[in-house]
């Protein structure tokens, strides 16, 4: 299996500050690393169901015809002003046939609970889907709802994947607050050093939502920026791949995957199978700082 390659050519000697997602192989590449994953895991099932959610993702993008960015003229005050030129509030609404695409391909085959969460989401209006969408993204669940939610993430990941791959790189720049996304604002999810000519060894954040990444120094704090009370955890017997970075400045973590330990780490797949070292830094304090957006309400068993 080979690493994803990043589409982004900077000159060599400068590395590149945003990675726009690829959207020809984010997410089969994602649910091949959910499958290798589930092999002899004590979560396997579940992880073996999100890679076929992932492949659902990835068979949605496929025939998602490219969607309408904000005009010239929001995109330079988004620019002028520091914000995301994406607006998450403000959802294509394509989104809504994503998801049923999504739903009507996992059919069958999904476990029992994700099923009747399946067809609930099939069966409901336009404004309940609407309603789901705000509450994901707001985070501020309600009673009832959790269950449908990581579909509707998966549903706007595959939307916002898509336009934040149709933004010009050389455009964007990074905000203030360098834990959320360039693109649209987002939190992120993990980080990954990756390897590569001109991002040899270089962190990147990932967001949670749109698959963006964007370039942060090294051994400091995502979440407050500060290099002073910062280190990594990681479980006994772990091959290194996959460590939280813990802040006692501010009492946050975010993992923090490798592409030398393991070329094919995945940001998303692999915080998902580590979910014991999120229960050893809890337990040890620590609030994390972003959200992985397959896992509220998910299937488990």
């Amino acid at each position: 299996m080979q690493p994803q390659v990043i589409d982004f050519h900077p000159p060599a000697e400068e590395a590149a500050p945003i990675l726009l997602p690829v959207t020809t192989t984010l997410f089969a590449d994602r649910a091949d690393r959910f499958a290798a994953l589930a092999i002899g895991h004590s979560l396997g099932d579940w992880l073996d169901f999100l890679g076929q959610l992932s492949r659902a993702q990835h068979q949605a993008l496929k025939t998602l015809p490219a969607l309408p960015l904000p005009d010239a003229a929001s995109l330079e005050q988004a620019r002028t002003h520091g914000m995301p030129p994406l607006n998450i509030a403000i959802r294509p609404a394509a989104w809504r046939e994503v998801l049923r695409q999504i739903a009507r391909n996992l059919g069958e085959d999904a476990p029992d609970g994700a099923r009747k969460s399946l067809d609930s989401l099939l069966a409901a209006d336009d404004a309940w889907l609407d309603k789901l969408a705000d509450t994901l993204l707001s985070g501020e669940l309600e009673a009832g709802d959790a269950a449908e939610l990581p579909f509707v993430a998966a549903a706007l990941q595959v939307v916002f994947t898509q336009l934040a791959s149709q933004l010009d790189a050389s455009q964007l720049q990074q905000l203030d607050a360098h834990g959320v996304c360039p693109c649209c604002g987002s939190p992120a999810v993990a980080s990954v050093v990756r390897l590569g000519a001109a991002i040899n060894n270089l962190r990147y954040l990932h967001c949670s939502l749109c698959n963006t990444e964007w370039n942060v120094p090294r051994a400091t704090c995502t979440a407050c920026d500060t290099d002073k009370e910062v280190a990594l955890q990681e479980l006994e017997g772990n091959k290194g791949a996959v460590r939280a970075e813990t802040c006692d400045a501010c009492q946050s973590y975010l993992k923090i995957v490798y592409q030398e330990k393991d070329p094919r780490v995945d940001p998303v797949a692999d915080d998902l199978a580590t979910l014991a070292l999120d229960m050893l830094v809890d337990e040890a304090g620590y609030q994390r700082s972003g959200p992985n957006l397959l896992l509220i309400g998910a299937y488990s068993g």
